[in-house]
């Protein structure tokens, strides 16, 4: 039996809210990057954009204050803090393009050691592409992270030597945040940042199938 636990989603979420500095600008993708919003450090203003066209997103609402005419790209209910914007959705993208974001957060289906992100489709026969505003985000933050399990379901690394997906973007992710470790992609290949406690680094390696750099 291993001698570490997964950190949960909303472990995740919290492991990488605490690493948004104070005044950061940062789109939180679909799914567990939504997350990220429940966890943001008390005193640390973060303006979080979605690229239907809000900017001043709040944590997700109680059930019964749900609206759903206020939604995030996910068609997830969502808040809106004092000073709060809409607006239009070229708007929107012309921010994500613009380089107008500080932090982008996004899931993956591969991460390669260099930072090219896989996130769009798995390229298999019937799947059905997502594209979505990932690519402008990806290559449009100035800093790209990832936030994903580290294994597929059937036990495969999820980051990579090289992408065999199709890709999203070139050498644009930063850092892996998952379940299991932090990671941080360079030209030099990975680096680890933190595990979960009890996970050894030759295991962590085993895992990946790849060197890690301490």
């Amino acid at each position: 039996m291993s001698g570490y636990s997964k950190r949960t989603k909303q472990e995740l979420a919290q492991r990488v809210a605490q690493d948004i500095f104070d005044g950061a600008y940062v789109n939180l993708g679909i799914g567990q990057p939504t997350l990220v919003a429940n966890y943001l450090p008390e005193g640390v203003e973060v303006v979080l954009h979605s690229e239907n066209g809000i900017l001043g997103m709040g944590p997700a609402p109680a059930m019964e204050d749900e609206d759903y005419d206020l939604i995030n790209a996910g068609k997830q209910p969502v808040t809106l803090l004092p000073g709060g914007a809409f607006f239009h959705h070229a708007d929107s993208f012309a921010m994500m393009r613009g380089g107008h974001l500080d932090i982008s957060v996004l899931g993956a289906f591969q991460v390669s050691v260099t930072g090219d992100l896989a996130n769009w489709s798995t390229g298999e026969a019937g799947a059905i592409p997502a594209v979505g505003g990932a690519m402008d985000l990806a290559v449009g933050a100035k800093q790209t992270w990832v936030m994903m399990d580290l294994l597929t379901k059937q036990g495969v690394s999820k980051v990579v030597s090289v992408c065999t997906y199709p890709l999203t973007g070139i050498g644009c992710v930063k850092r892996i945040y998952s379940d299991l470790a932090t990671l941080e992609c360079t030209t030099d290949g990975l680096k680890l940042i933190d595990k979960v406690q009890g996970l050894e680094h030759t295991e962590l390696e085993r895992l990946l199938g790849l060197p890690v750099q301490t």
